[in-house]
């Protein structure tokens, strides 16, 4: 039998895909307009964190938690 996913679960991660690909998008065919695809994946980073807290998944837990961290040492080293 398929787990049910509740609606916030839902909503954390297709912000979170959305978030990622248009960090993919900018980073492949809009450099210049870096950080914005820090700023992305850091959005993307900060939903799956809270999907995977909530679902209590802690490698996802562990691998956003650092993802988030390399992308706010971006965004400060850029606009610090």
């Amino acid at each position: 039998m398929k787990k049910s996913r509740s609606r916030p679960d839902e909503i954390l991660q297709w912000a979170g895909t959305a978030s990622f690909m248009s960090m993919y998008a900018v980073m492949s065919f809009f450099p210049e307009l870096s950080p914005w695809n820090i700023l992305a994946g850091f959005l993307g980073g900060l939903f799956y964190l809270a999907w995977s807290v909530r679902v209590r998944n802690v490698p996802q837990t562990v691998t956003n938690l650092i993802g988030v961290g390399i992308c706010a040492a971006g965004l400060y080293r850029f606009w610090g």
